[in-house]
């Protein structure tokens, strides 16, 4: 398929056909890679990585956001 460079502010960028974007399910906002080899331009799609549980918690070095709170006595019809 043969698109067309077209000038962006001071850059320069070409459109994807949406029924691509649909395809390899990407979204406005997603990141891509893209590389050059040789004469080509290569834009692929980059490997999400899982990340557990445990190792969010190990890279997080934030505030504790947990308030203390106490089970008060019930108020309406709830049931404890």
């Amino acid at each position: 398929m043969e698109v067309r460079i077209q000038k962006w502010g001071n850059s320069s960028g070409i459109r994807i056909p949406s029924s691509m974007l649909k395809n390899l399910n990407i979204k406005p906002n997603d990141i891509l890679n893209i590389n050059q080899e040789d004469d080509k331009i290569i834009i692929s799609v980059p490997k999400k990585r899982k990340i557990s549980l445990e190792d969010r918690f190990k890279a997080y070095h934030g505030k504790n956001l947990a308030k203390e709170f106490s089970w008060d006595d019930n108020v309406g019809r709830e049931i404890w």
